[in-house]
């Protein structure tokens, strides 16, 4: 008998036992067959960690520009090659129209050529004047040897004669005299002549020259080899929106600054960062980058450096004020440009060894931060205690363990519902 009822205990056991794991079955079953089992998520173990995230702007460490000449009067883009163009050292990047400033030098040219002109009438006149003169002081010259040698008569002739002959001698020095001084100042004129003639040929041949640098400076060719990057041109910015690149067709200012050519071997990511988060961020500190155009790889970063003065961030309105930061990339990309928009995030704070868990399985119950916890018969509600946030990820100091899962939407909220 004992025998028997022993045999019946162990079947009645693993009937019992069947029929719960059928239960079980049939309950997890309806209640997936009810579409209303919340996701869930398993808390894991790991490094906590809270990112500052910006957007930023790849841009070049070092560049060089192209500007217009400073020289050359009103400027008008002719030609203009595209951003992103790959140039070698002396290929033309902006030709401006030399119409006007062509006529202009054709014209300082004709007036170089008469100046020239008017140096070699200057230097004729003198050398005509100066031969006249010349052949004046001659003939002085010889009236007064020969009135010299009429004074030497004066034993052999009449004592009114003689006194008469020294006085024509005196008479033929002071004409002597008279004729050196007005040779000297005939030279010294035409001197002066040629001199003021030069001044102007001079002047004339600097505006000449200055001219042809105006001319050819309108031409800009890249200084070396690289990729043109167009500037925005603030003259044609209208109201807040962002302004436009130079254009062919565009007036501009001596001096602008029309294109860049950066080097790509010194590429950087700058942003900026809000006031609130300025003293999160720390010179040294680790990111990640990712760059829009560039979307199969993150890049690692690390802050370089940031402004200790804020500034008015104008792309915003109401306007705030934000600080520079720089983010200088661990390794470059031949794919990466200036000019391209980035996303970054920089690690501000780390806690190695925490219970994570994403931020969507908190929920408030009662003043109280809770979980819910899938268990064999459903969800359990559980008091967790938050050591770190951020809104993807929080670490939870007690409360759950790694392994278990926990439900990201409330799974209560369906009684509750009428």
């Amino acid at each position: 008998m004992t025998f028997w009822r022993s045999i019946r205990n162990r079947r009645r056991r693993a009937a019992l036992g069947v029929c719960l794991l059928s239960l079980t079955g049939l309950g997890s079953v309806w209640w997936r067959a009810r579409g209303d089992a919340p996701p869930t998520a398993e808390v894991k173990k790991g490094e906590w960690v809270d990112y500052v995230e910006l957007r930023g702007e790849v841009k070049a460490l070092r560049s060089l520009s192209i500007s217009a000449p400073a020289n050359a009067g009103e400027l008008q883009v002719l030609k203009l090659l595209p951003s992103g163009t790959t140039v070698k050292a002396g290929d033309v990047v902006v030709e401006f129209d030399r119409t006007k400033r062509q006529r202009t030098l054709e014209e300082e040219r004709t007036a170089l050529k008469q100046q020239e002109a008017e140096i070699e009438k200057a230097r004729a006149q003198g050398r005509l004047t100066s031969e006249k003169d010349q052949t004046a002081l001659v003939r002085s010259r010889y009236d007064v040897d020969r009135a010299q040698l009429e004074t030497r008569k004066a034993e052999v002739i009449a004592p009114i004669q003689g006194a008469k002959n020294q006085l024509d001698y005196v008479e033929r020095q002071y004409r002597l005299g008279e004729t050196e001084a007005r040779t000297t100042a005939d030279e010294i004129g035409a001197s002066a002549e040629v001199g003021r003639a030069s001044q102007k040929r001079n002047k004339a041949l600097f505006d000449v020259r200055q001219g042809e640098r105006a001319v050819s400076s309108m031409t800009l060719r890249a200084p070396a080899d690289g990729m043109v990057t167009i500037l925005p041109n603030w003259r044609n910015q209208v109201g807040w929106s962002e302004a436009p690149e130079f254009k062919e067709g565009d007036r501009l200012w001596p001096g602008a600054i029309i294109a860049e050519l950066p080097d790509l071997s010194s590429i950087q990511v700058t942003a900026r960062v809000d006031e609130i988060d300025r003293g999160r961020v720390k010179v040294g500190q680790a990111a990640k980058v990712r760059i829009d155009a560039v979307p199969d790889r993150e890049f690692d970063a690390k802050v370089a450096g940031a402004s200790p003065l804020a500034k008015l961030d104008f792309s915003n309105w109401p306007l705030t004020k934000s600080f520079d930061l720089v983010l200088e990339l661990a390794a470059a990309d031949p794919r990466l440009r200036p000019g391209m928009s980035a996303n970054a995030r920089i690690a501000v704070e780390r806690t190695p060894d925490a219970v994570l868990l994403p931020s969507q399985a908190l929920f408030q119950k009662a003043a109280r931060t809770v979980v819910y916890v899938q268990g064999t018969w459903g969800f359990e509600e559980r008091p967790v205690e938050v050591a770190h946030r951020t809104p993807k990820q929080v670490a939870v100091a007690r409360g759950v363990r790694p392994g278990e899962r926990v439900a990201l939407r409330d799974p209560t909220a369906r009684e509750a519902a009428p």
